[in-house]
């Protein structure tokens, strides 16, 4: 998630100290868990499409092999379909 901030503030000028915050108050896995679970797009995600940069939220990260094992099987449908939803190719 700190890696997703670091990004996102190098390569598309988007510092959000409200999600980096979190990221240290509640944990990685908790705050991605809260973003992805609300009931519609965050803020997060919706600077990210602006950007044309969905590669960037937390719903990509749910996708990545490599964390996806961390999320339950309903987390990753969200994801999933919030993404497609907003035309990111998965």
């Amino acid at each position: 998630m700190v890696d997703l901030y670091n990004t996102a503030k190098k390569e598309c000028g988007y510092n959000n100290v409200i999600f980096y915050k979190m990221v240290f108050v509640i944990g990685g896995l908790r705050d991605a868990t809260q973003l992805i679970l609300k009931e519609n797009k965050t803020y997060w995600f919706e600077r990210h499409w602006e950007l044309k940069r969905l590669g960037l939220p937390a719903e990509a990260l749910v996708l990545n092999p490599k964390f996806k094992r961390l999320f339950t099987g309903e987390e990753i449908e969200i994801c999933k379909n919030r993404l497609k939803k907003y035309g990111f190719e998965i």
